[in-house]
């Protein structure tokens, strides 16, 4: 990549991350993303799953590949110490205000998009390439349908005359020129849960039998359902079910009669993820006879297991040794992270790669950290993955 274009990609991942948006509000970033299109004149729409944009790039008869890069911020206070460091705030419907930050990187996504964009637009070659920059991949927020951008895009179509995928992730503790892979079901089904249990107060030391004890119920589910891993799922499986937050009760001499109890689920293989959750609605059906307690659950966040397909993988191995060289290529461990590529990956052959991105500075953190710093040096080789894995594909 020349320093020119470099440069230039450096200035606008630092406006966005200046100004971070949260999913389905990323209005601002959007606009950003349809001005530098317009100056590369390839065509695009807005509206996308929300406030998604698709690119489309034509040259001649041949295969569809999608390029995906998420958009969204979280609602994380900054504390790094970059000049263009994140001081934006969102005002929530309570008034109250909550700071954003790019903790995750999709800053650098979707300027490495834009980059790819870049060195595609005068490229050779037969077919089409959609450059899909993707909103709410953190979460489905405020959607009616909790859905997440990814679950948005791939309805809406965009992905239905689409060969193969590739996406990728910046990893903040991983070197700059090094890449990282798993095949197969590659990161977590996921999904965050809400359960609320309804009893009926009462006296707690005069009357407690006239009432049904809804701390007691909530102490019963989380031992029960907290079990399910270890005694229902196979050692070999990886699981995790975590309980997250509790609230519940308001006097030590009532009986509470209402408790909300919030966690999320993981699993690596989808039938086991949807066996776990058959198991916890049992568990809540049981709990509710045993305490004559009412008892609903509510899902805020569902998504399945991201699958990495070995023939797309596979095709691409010159392409990405020329690009990283193969000692610094690696397989790694399936993680139970999860993302909303999934989907994409569901729908069409498809391959999600980790890049490094580590900065240089002695003490590194992590993803959704409010300290994460990402090393800008890793936008050429992003872009680069995306344009020439592109080529190679439509190949």
């Amino acid at each position: 990549m020349d320093k020119g274009l470099f440069q230039k990609l450096v200035d606008i991942r630092r406006q966005i991350h200046a100004n971070p948006e949260i999913g389905y509000q990323e209005n601002d970033t959007a606009k950003l993303i349809a001005k530098e299109l317009k100056e590369l004149q390839i065509p695009f729409k807005t509206g996308i799953a929300g406030t998604g944009v698709v690119a489309t790039l034509k040259k001649g008869d041949g295969p569809c590949i999608a390029l995906r890069a998420d958009m969204d911020a979280l609602p994380i206070l900054e504390e790094t110490n970059l000049e263009f460091k994140s001081i934006k705030k969102m005002t929530g419907e309570n008034g109250l205000q909550t700071p954003l930050m790019h903790a995750c990187g999709h800053d650098v996504h979707t300027t490495m998009l834009l980059g790819a964009a870049s060195l595609l637009k005068d490229a050779d070659f037969k077919g089409t390439v959609k450059f899909i920059f993707q909103p709410s991949e953190e979460g489905v927020y405020d959607d009616p349908e909790k859905k997440s951008g990814g679950q948005r895009v791939v309805e809406s179509g965009e992905l239905d005359d689409v060969k193969a995928a590739l996406g990728l992730h910046v990893h903040p503790l991983l070197p700059v020129g090094m890449l990282a892979y798993k095949l197969g079901q590659a990161l977590a089904c996921a999904n965050f849960f809400k359960i609320q249990i309804t009893g009926k107060m009462a006296h707690a030391a005069v009357a407690p039998h006239l009432g049904v004890d809804a701390i007691l119920v909530a102490s019963s589910l989380i031992q029960s359902i907290s079990a399910i891993a270890a005694k229902y799922v196979p050692p070999h499986e990886p699981t995790v079910i975590s309980f997250t937050k509790i609230n519940g009760g308001i006097a030590p001499n009532v009986i509470a009669d209402k408790v909300v109890i919030e966690g999320t689920v993981r699993a690596l293989d989808l039938d086991t993820f949807n066996q776990i959750l058959e198991r916890i609605e049992k568990i809540i059906k049981g709990t509710e006879i045993s305490f004559d307690a009412k008892i609903t659950i509510e899902y805020n966040l569902n998504y399945p297991s991201l699958l990495n397909d070995k023939n797309v993988h596979s095709s691409m191995n010159e392409t990405l040794t020329s690009i990283f060289g193969k000692e610094r290529i690696m397989p790694i461990d399936a993680i139970l992270g999860s993302e909303d590529f999934a989907f994409y990956s569901r729908k069409v052959p498809s391959m999600f790669y980790f890049l490094g991105a580590k900065d240089t500075a002695e003490k590194c953190y992590f993803l959704h950290d409010s300290k994460v710093v990402f090393n800008e040096e890793c936008i050429p080789y992003g872009s680069k993955l995306l344009s020439e894995g592109a080529l190679t594909l439509l190949k």
